[in-house]
């Protein structure tokens, strides 16, 4: 099933955020184009889609409402088919790193010197870890064929 293209006026896209934005979300659904994906998921997509067409918001509004839409419309690829766009992985594991590695570790290390402000000192230790995980996982995902050759800046 072929994907609806974007086709916003031009002068909704005053922003140049939200311009950038609107681009980077075309450009998924172009990558979209050359995978195979369900039937079902291609309505959702394209309902998606059908809203950000039809909307008179501007501005922020309209930033927002393309931020949700493009969020929404890469969970359920990554869901119901795995695909995902480029460090995908390495972005979501990086704050996960942080917080289920690097915090424990801070806080240990923190009670063991006795000084609980070296509990920066994981943080980083985390981060490594998140990266070291989510890149991986995303070079699994490209050798697989998964992966989508859009990153998401925005």
């Amino acid at each position: 099933m072929e994907i609806i293209k974007l086709n916003l006026k031009p002068e909704l896209l005053t922003d140049t955020k939200t311009n950038a934005l609107y681009h980077q979300l075309q450009k998924l659904l172009d990558e979209l184009e050359q995978k195979k994906i369900s039937a079902t998921t291609a309505d959702t997509i394209n309902k998606e889609v059908e809203t950000i067409n039809t909307t008179s918001l501007k501005d922020k509004a309209l930033h927002k409402m393309l931020k949700e839409k493009q969020t929404y419309i890469i969970k359920i690829l990554e869901k119901e088919h795995k695909i995902v766009p480029v460090n995908y992985y390495r972005n979501l594991w990086l704050a996960a790193g942080m917080g289920a590695f690097g915090l424990p570790i801070g806080v240990a290390f923190g009670l063991l010197m006795g000084n609980i402000a070296l509990l920066s000192i994981g943080l980083p230790i985390g981060m490594a870890i998140g990266v070291g995980v989510g890149t991986s996982m995303d070079k699994k995902a490209a050798a697989e064929g998964r992966q989508l050759n859009v990153e998401i800046k925005i």
